[in-house]
C-alpha cells in the first residue's frame, strides 16, 4: 500500500522537484479538470506562514492542500493573505486537490486530519466548493452566509470555531 503520510513544508523548505510535482497536480485539477481560468498560484504560496501539505506516491503528488495565516501587522502583512470571513478566524486552508486515480482513498481527509492535529484549536475559515461542503461539515465546519461564485464555481464560506485538535 502506498505511503499516506503527509509531507509538510513551508515555501523556503520546498525543493524545486517538490514544487514542480505540486504545481503539476494543482494545474491538472484546477486548470484542466475544473477549467478554472483565474490565477491559481499567488503570493500566499510563498508567504512565510503558509504550509504546503501533500501525500506523494510513485507517480508524483497524489493529494495536496495549503494552510494560510493572515498576518496581523508589520512587513509580513504585505506578503500574507487576508482571510475573509468571520473576524475571529485568521487561519484557513484551501487548494485541496486529489489526483483522479487516487480519489476515494481518503487522502484529502488525511491531509485535513493533519491540519486539525496541528491547528484544530484555532478558529478556521475556508472557501469550500459547494459539492465538498459535507466533507468539511464532518470536521465541524459550518456554512457561513450565502453561496457565491469564486473562480467560476459555486462556493460557500465555512467556519470552524476551533478549540479542539484532532488526534
Amino acid at each position: 500500500m502506498p505511503d499516506r503520510s503527509p509531507q509538510v513544508k513551508a515555501w523556503g523548505e520546498l525543493t524545486t522537484d517538490e514544487f514542480f510535482a505540486i504545481a503539476v497536480l494543482r494545474a491538472e485539477v484546477f486548470y484542466v479538470e475544473q477549467r478554472i481560468d483565474e490565477q491559481e498560484f499567488d503570493a500566499a504560496d510563498r508567504a512565510p506562514s503558509t504550509l504546503h501539505l501533500w501525500i506523494a506516491d510513485a507517480a508524483g503528488v497524489a493529494a495536496y492542500l495549503r494552510t494560510t495565516l493572515a498576518a496581523a501587522t508589520g512587513a509580513e502583512a504585505a506578503a500574507e493573505p487576508r482571510v475573509p470571513g468571520p473576524p475571529r478566524a485568521r487561519r484557513s486552508f484551501g487548494r485541496v486537490a486529489v489526483r483522479a486515480d487516487r480519489r476515494g482513498e481518503g487522502l484529502a481527509q488525511r491531509l485535513i486530519d493533519e491540519v486539525l492535529a496541528r491547528f484544530g484549536d484555532e478558529p478556521m475559515v475556508l472557501h469550500a466548493q459547494e459539492y465538498v461542503q459535507p466533507l468539511y461539515a464532518r470536521y465541524g465546519f459550518v456554512a457561513h452566509g450565502e453561496p457565491y461564485v469564486e473562480a467560476g464555481l459555486p462556493h460557500i464560506l465555512m467556519f470552524r470555531p476551533g478549540g479542539e485538535r484532532m488526534p
